[in-house]
């Protein structure tokens, strides 16, 4: 009996080794994903022209490598009609933001590669974690596929940027890869007498997180259109409530769904409507579990349903702010508007997972990963 619990008490600390390499990468993609933020606020996407896994990991070493690299970076359509008055030093600050996204990236296939090897062969891992680690290293290498054809897109003589849609495609994913290194590990380190099944209280957060990640998706294509200055005023769109006539913007002519996804106006509107809706759900949200917790007098039960309200708040605030220093962006600048926009997609993160990790919890004991 005693050698069971030695092996039961070693296979727990086991699981709460590997789970601690799993929260590793999770703060890991946050900063990933922040500086794909950065990247996309800086304008910095497009200034390496080329993929290169292993061999560019580093920067351009000299100073004929670095007129290499502008000169390729001269051969697409944002240098010539975005940035034609760019110097040197200029394509060598947006290339800075662009290769850190890029070697964080391969930093983090680094950590979870070692960190695979090491308890591969201190078997750590159990039979019931190899399909769930197999499916995290194909999102993984997915998500990076997925950043090189969106980057890849816009280099050539007709695109200013990459398409705001791609660019979205790209942020899902990732946070696809978030949620999923997220709940993993929770499954690793949450024991059962935290948690408690609760289908009222799942389904309710099952359709915030949905309604959330339908606002995440328009967070990606405000910041791909660039739609801030378009109606950098609250609580009104340009003093009005609703964004108005939608069938063109500027000189371009949207139709049909182009209306409502593409539309910088229409775009910023349906943003705000769903972070509206978003916070209301939450407060209902809120309450409900906490007449659950009360009810069922859940003394263990983790106080982390608190934590998403906290971030709604703040997160309200931050996007309030975000578009009223909307006429502030400055391309390939690092300013007050960009500190605010990327704050506020990295509470919009942290919101989204606070979420999770309370649906992890009213979904009650599962399936051990043994």
């Amino acid at each position: 009996m005693d050698k069971q619990i030695i092996q039961e008490s070693e296979a727990k600390r086991r699981q709460r080794v590997v789970a601690k390499w799993l929260y590793c990468g999770v703060a890991m993609l946050m900063v990933q994903i922040a500086l794909g933020g950065i990247t996309r606020l800086t304008g910095s996407g497009l200034s390496i022209t080329e993929w290169q896994p292993l061999l560019g990991a580093l920067p351009p070493m000299n100073e004929q490598a670095w007129q290499l690299a502008f000169e390729k970076y001269k051969g697409i359509a944002q240098y010539r009609f975005v940035n034609p008055h760019f110097e040197l030093a200029d394509f060598k600050a947006i290339y800075f933001w662009e290769w850190a996204h890029r070697d964080w990236a391969r930093l983090v296939g680094v950590v979870f590669l070692i960190g695979f090897v090491y308890f591969l062969i201190r078997r750590y891992f159990t039979k019931g974690m190899l399909i769930p680690l197999v499916i995290l290293f194909l999102l993984g290498a997915a998500q990076g596929l997925i950043g090189w054809i969106m980057v890849q897109s816009g280099l050539n003589e007709t695109n200013l940027y990459v398409s705001h849609i791609r660019l979205a495609v790209h942020f899902i994913s990732a946070l696809v890869l978030l949620c999923y290194t997220f709940w993993f590990a929770l499954l690793l380190s949450v024991p059962d007498i935290k948690r408690c099944a609760n289908r009222n209280i799942q389904r309710q957060t099952i359709l915030l997180i949905a309604v959330l990640g339908v606002q995440l998706v328009y967070g990606a294509f405000m910041a791909g259109l660039h739609a801030a200055p378009a109606a950098a005023t609250w609580p009104g769109i340009n003093g009005a409530w609703l964004p108005g006539q939608i069938e063109h913007y500027g000189n371009i002519h949207y139709h049909g769904i182009e209306q409502i996804i593409s539309h910088p106006l229409a775009v910023q509107f349906v943003h705000r409507s769903l972070a509206f809706i978003v916070f209301v759900l939450l407060i209902f949200w809120t309450l409900a579990v906490q007449r659950n917790i009360r009810k069922e007098q859940l003394s263990t039960f983790p106080k982390w349903h608190w934590w998403p309200a906290v971030f709604v708040l703040l997160q309200v605030v931050l996007g309030i702010l975000t578009v009223r220093h909307g006429t502030q962006m400055i391309p390939g600048k690092f300013g007050v508007y960009e500190i605010l926009a990327e704050a506020h997609q990295l509470v919009a993160m942290l919101l989204l997972v606070s979420l999770m990790a309370n649906l992890f919890l009213f979904k009650g004991p599962l399936k051990k990963l043994a």
